[in-house]
């Protein structure tokens, strides 16, 4: 939410925190962050009537000239920093507290520092002063992920340290005359507003554009311009974090103290560190060359060791997601240093596992579901585990390597089979475990279906299905709820795909499900509230990928047979998968020749649909009725002077390019019949020729 009302950090609160330091007043600084602290606890620092202001100035401006003719790519929501004389208070805030930082200061009131920069990190127009690698070392040094030095300042021994931010300050004021310096009475918390550790608004292209000199402070603080880093990504938006504080979190926090302190800051940091990363691509870069996921993952290996779970576990993992989403290279470092086992690791400790055989876990129906916090961090470790093993689907796993990622795919069974607290965080935990499931090799799936028959459990043919079944029932909800349908379903319909061609009996089970014996036909297949009724639905979906990837799975439930396909779909459904595949003119698909092998084609149907079968409408996969014969009544002339005028008809139309006449070629794609038409005639020309060398002869 954007900032409104209440008391605004003016130039004398910045002071008072400066004079306070210098006088080593720590109440007297405590005092004055917690302030601040609860005026902006559930704020972030964007100016929603001034971005509205310039999309109606920018559509505007579209509207007179028809082109864009400028597209910013900068951090900040202004291009210009120097009208807005409260991002430069904010971003002196940040580097005095940077600095006091480096004082080493204990207690209350480095927590009460650290939530300030916390606040402050969201603010993307200030990041300059907590990007530098001394303030990034100086945070790391404090959240337990880096014993490097901390490079010097360029400051004057005998300089006061806070002197060039009071100089900043006051070239500022004296720019803005009309700036208000006093305290707007009024003590507002923003309750009702939505917390969140992460901006929900942020243009996440991040990148600190320090060539822009908005003044004196800013030149200060900047330091020297920074490019953008070739391997730099952006994140797409997504939905707040839910884990934000609340009310009265930070006063009970308080009131604990002793050694949870230190727990409570290095949470604080990670925090800080998320925010930053999120933000700033020199961040990002930075974060990188100086080794902090090194030192997160000897962090939490450390946690492991000693079988504890400090209260930042969970934002640990979200700041390694985050390196992990933006940095390639380091992807390719967490997997090369174990990062896959020590993210299973995590796994177990958060889903409390317990091993009954190699592959298998003990499922115990009477244990309690899963907490919310743990769920949360099984779904950030999932996440992590997905960004370094993607490209594994593909290859073909060395033998220590096929262990790991079945002794994996035991977990994420684990993950598919018990529940949580809340409803959302199961489906959420299922959906990440069926992404990850669909980036492991094929080959080690075997174990999602090797486990042993329960009571209850589903089956087919004596094998286990139950990861299979709630694999179903986690698609069936999602394509009922139909929100976000691309993200939630694309990963679990691929994996079901490829499931069914590499396992009969799960092939077998899903089509039971499905697809069962068609016994009515009254109305189309894409009519109606069953699973079949929804994919069929998803075959003309408007994005390509998720229609694909529908067709492809009941196309491998049919085996891969083409009228059992269009039996079951309608040829007007069908026609985007067969046209892409070449079987239009109802070839048999080449599935074999690849690799996957299918039982007999044989496809007994119902006595229900024997009765109808001649009656279905092929293309609408729909019994239809009969229709009045449109040339009934004419003689045959008539009839033959009808069939001219619409072959009249159809010249004009494609001589004026409206339609252009298709037919199939011998591999089954569709090309323009004058294509087909040259084809024939260079065919016959070649039999003619074949024919006169038969006669020399």
């Amino acid at each position: 939410m954007a900032h409104s009302g209440g008391d605004k950090l003016t130039a004398m609160n910045v002071e008072r925190i400066i004079e306070c330091i210098r006088e080593g007043d720590h109440k007297g600084v405590k005092a004055e962050l917690q302030q601040f602290n609860r005026e902006y606890a559930q704020c972030f620092f964007y100016d929603l009537e001034e971005k509205e202001r310039r999309k109606r100035q920018e559509l505007e401006e579209f509207r007179k000239n028809k082109v864009r003719e400028y597209v910013s790519d900068s951090d900040s929501d202004y291009d210009d920093e120097s009208g807005n004389p409260d991002a430069l208070l904010r971003q002196a805030l940040a580097t005095i507290l940077i600095r006091f930082l480096q004082t080493q200061p204990q207690g209350r009131v480095l927590k009460v520092c650290l939530r300030s920069l916390r606040i402050l990190s969201r603010d993307k127009k200030i990041l300059g002063p907590l990007i530098t690698d001394r303030a990034l070392l100086t945070l790391a040094k404090l959240g337990g992920i880096s014993n490097a030095p901390i490079p010097g300042e360029d400051l004057d021994n005998d300089v006061d340290p806070y002197s060039d931010v009071i100089i900043a300050i006051s070239e500022d004021k004296s720019s803005h005359p009309d700036y208000d310096d006093d305290d707007s009475g009024g003590d507002e918390d923003g309750s009702g507003a939505v917390t969140s550790e992460l901006p929900s608004d942020a243009n996440y292209a991040s990148n600190w554009r320090s060539e822009r000199k908005a003044s004196t402070f800013s030149n200060m603080s900047l330091g020297a311009p920074r490019r953008r880093s070739s391997v730099f990504k952006a994140l797409t938006p997504g939905k707040r974090d839910s884990r934000g504080s609340v009310g009265g979190e930070e006063e009970e926090e308080e009131k604990k103290g002793g050694k949870d302190d230190e727990e409570v800051n290095r949470k604080e940091v990670m925090k800080i560190f998320c925010n930053i990363v999120y933000n700033s691509a020199w961040a990002q870069e930075r974060a990188s060359e100086l080794s902090l996921l090194c030192g997160l993952t000897e962090k939490l290996n450390k946690e492991f060791e000693t079988a504890s779970s400090p209260c930042g576990q969970f934002y640990e993992l979200r700041f390694m997601f985050l390196l992990t989403a933006l940095r390639p290279e380091l992807r390719a470092q967490l997997k090369q240093e174990g990062g896959v086992s020590l993210l299973t690791t995590v796994l177990e400790q958060c889903l409390s596992v317990q091993w009954k055989e190699q592959y298998e876990v003990v499922l115990d129906p009477t244990a309690p579901p899963t907490s919310v916090e743990d769920s949360q961090k099984a779904q950030e470790a999932l996440k992590i585990l997905f960004n370094i093993t993607h490209s594994t689907h593909t290859q073909k796993p060395e033998e220590g390597d096929a262990s790991l990622y079945r002794h994996l795919a035991a977990v994420l069974r684990h993950c598919l089979m018990v529940c949580c607290e809340e409803e959302e965080a199961s489906d959420e935990l299922k959906g990440h475990a069926a992404n990850m499931l669909s980036a492991l090799p094929l080959s080690c799936l075997d174990v999602l279906v090797s486990v042993s028959v329960g009571p209850n459990s589903q089956q087919m043919n004596g094998v286990n299905m139950d990861c299979v079944h709630n694999l179903l029932m986690y698609m069936e909800r999602k394509l009922e709820q139909g929100e976000k349908v691309k993200e939630r379903l694309t990963p679990v319909l691929n994996l079901l795909t490829e499931c069914s061609r590499a396992h009969r009996e799960t092939r077998c089970y899903l089509r039971q499900q499905i697809l069962p014996p068609l016994r009515d036909a009254r109305t189309r297949p894409e009519e109606g509230s069953t699973i079949r009724n929804r994919l069929v639905r998803l075959m003309t979906h408007l994005d390509t990928e998720l229609k694909h990837c529908a067709a492809d799975l009941l196309f491998v439930l049919c085996k891969e047979n083409v009228r059992r396909f269009v039996k079951y779909t309608g040829y007007g459904n069908a026609a985007g998968l067969l046209a892409t595949r070449g079987l239009l003119g109802g070839q048999r698909s080449q599935a074999r020749s690849s690799g996957t092998q299918y039982s007999s084609d044989s496809d007994s149907d119902t006595e229900e649909y024997q009765q109808i079968k001649n009656r279905v409408n092929p293309v609408t996969g729909q019994v239809e009725e009969e229709q009045p014969d449109p040339m009934e009544g004419m003689t045959e002339e008539e009839k033959e002077e009808e069939a001219h005028r619409l072959m009249r008809l159809f010249n004009r139309l494609s001589k004026d390019n409206v339609i252009q006449p298709m037919g199939l070629n011998k591999e089954g794609q569709l090309v323009p019949l004058s294509a087909l038409r040259d084809f024939s005639m260079e065919e016959k020309d070649s039999e003619e020729e074949n024919d006169d060398l038969e006669d020399v002869e």
